[in-house]
């Protein structure tokens, strides 16, 4: 009979920690929700910001015609920007499609309104016929994806 009332004991023990655990988790994750909700608030007025004040990067072209080359002769073409927004722009990176062209980034952020330069160099050897080379920017930029292209002919 002991041993019945000791369980019993038990179990109601049990059954209360559980209860207020449950009601700790439900505070808990009231807490857990509500930062969330505010960091997503946060965060939807950063991009707001950043959508209407961020910098923008624009190019005089995106597309430069070296025209006819020997095969063997290198190409350099300097890509002139500005920055046409309203925040400082970064340029983080710039990925040619291949080993034969070689980008050199700024590496100074432009404030708005000025203008800057990004270099490419392009080697034609082993290369022959036709030729588009592309170079991926990425900056913070608005408009970060931006493409540009060398492209020409190699004689053989």
């Amino acid at each position: 009979m002991k041993k019945i009332l000791l369980l019993a004991a038990v179990a109601l023990t049990l059954a209360s920690c559980q209860s207020k655990t449950d009601k700790n988790v439900d505070a808990a994750s009231t807490v857990t929700d509500t930062a969330a909700i505010t960091a997503s608030a946060d965060s939807a007025k950063a991009e707001a910001i950043r959508h209407t004040d961020g910098p923008v990067l624009t190019f005089e072209t995106n597309n430069y015609y070296f025209g006819k080359i020997e095969k063997g002769e290198k190409v350099s073409y300097s890509f002139k920007f500005r920055n046409t927004g309203k925040m400082p722009l970064i340029i983080t990176d710039a990925i040619a499609t291949c080993g034969c062209t070689v980008p050199e980034i700024p590496k100074a952020p432009i404030k708005p309104g000025q203008a800057g330069e990004l270099n490419v160099v392009f080697n034609s050897a082993g290369k022959t016929g036709r030729q588009d080379k592309i170079v991926s920017v990425k900056s913070n930029a608005l408009n970060s994806a931006i493409e540009l292209h060398l492209t020409g002919e190699i004689k053989e």
